[in-house]
C-alpha cells in the first residue's frame, strides 16, 4: 500500500506533472482539492534538452508546491530503459527548490491513447497527435500521484 501521507495537507496543493520523453515532455497541472488534473502543454526535448525557461514560467504561473515526474517501469516493476534520463531530468528540476516526487507511469501513454481514441469514436475529440497523448499521459501521472497510488 502506497504511503500517501507525503502529500496530505491541510492546505490545498497544486502540482505540475511531467511525462518525460526524449523528444517531448507532456505537462499537466493537478489539484489536491479535486484530485484531478488537466493537460497544460507539451515541451520540446531535443539536442539542447528541455526548455527549463518555459518550465520556470509554468512554475511562476501555477505556483505548484511540488513537481511530479513519471518513471517508466517494466511490467514486472523493474526500472525501464529511460530511468537514467528521467533521473537526470529530476535532478535538473531540483533547481526550482520544490519537492519532486516520482510516480510509476507504467502504461500511461497507452492508457491515454485509449481514452483519447474512445473520445474520438464518440465524436468529442478530433485528431489525436503524439503531443496530445503526451499531455494526456501527464494528466494520468498527476492523477496517480493525487490518488496516492504507484509512487516509486
Amino acid at each position: 500500500m502506497p504511503d500517501t501521507r507525503k502529500h496530505e495537507s491541510a492546505q490545498p496543493e497544486t502540482i505540475l506533472a511531467f511525462d518525460f520523453g526524449l523528444r517531448r515532455i507532456g505537462v499537466a497541472v493537478g489539484q489536491t482539492v479535486t484530485g484531478s488534473a488537466s493537460p497544460l502543454r507539451v515541451l520540446a526535448n531535443g539536442d539542447k534538452g528541455p526548455d527549463f525557461g518555459l518550465i520556470a514560467r509554468l512554475i511562476d504561473e501555477w505556483r505548484p508546491s511540488r513537481l511530479v515526474v513519471g518513471m517508466p517501469l517494466h511490467a514486472d516493476g523493474t526500472p525501464g530503459d529511460m530511468q537514467a534520463h528521467v533521473e537526470g531530468f529530476v535532478r535538473e528540476l531540483w533547481r526550482y527548490q520544490l519537492k519532486v516526487d516520482m510516480v510509476d507511469e507504467r502504461y500511461t501513454s497507452l492508457e491515454a491513447e485509449n481514452v483519447l481514441r474512445r473520445a474520438r469514436a464518440n465524436g468529442s475529440r478530433g485528431r489525436i497527435s503524439k503531443e496530445i497523448i503526451d499531455s494526456a499521459a501527464a494528466v494520468l501521472i498527476a492523477e496517480r500521484f493525487l490518488s496516492g497510488r504507484t509512487k516509486v
